[in-house]
């Protein structure tokens, strides 16, 4: 288990080293409709995709789903199952997990 606190630079290196195996589950998101964040009804993990939009790649990373803010305001966690390892963030834009299959070691 890692002691050190998870930044956002930790989570950019996670994600440039990962970025064909990543997957990613968005357990809420900013509803501009209602000007505040909501809950998914039924989030479900999914494999990551890119995208590449120039203008906001520092807030996304280039991975469709993930959204950082600037400053210190992103609360960024590890978290490891059987299964996954990777990280979660919660701002003001929702929440979400980013994480890597454990592969099984023979």
């Amino acid at each position: 288990m890692n002691t050190t606190k998870p930044t956002k630079a930790t989570l950019k290196s996670f994600v440039n080293k990962n970025r064909g195996s990543l997957l990613i589950k968005n357990e809420s998101d900013f509803d501009g409709m209602i000007d505040s964040v909501t809950s998914n009804e039924n989030p479900r993990w999914r494999k990551a995709t890119e995208n590449n939009s120039a203008n906001r790649i520092n807030y996304t990373l280039g991975i469709q789903g993930i959204h950082l803010v600037g400053g210190s305001r992103n609360y960024i966690s590890y978290f490891n199952t059987e299964t996954l390892s990777g990280f979660h963030v919660c701002n003001c834009c929702g929440s979400f997990s980013v994480a890597i299959e454990i592969k099984e070691i023979k």
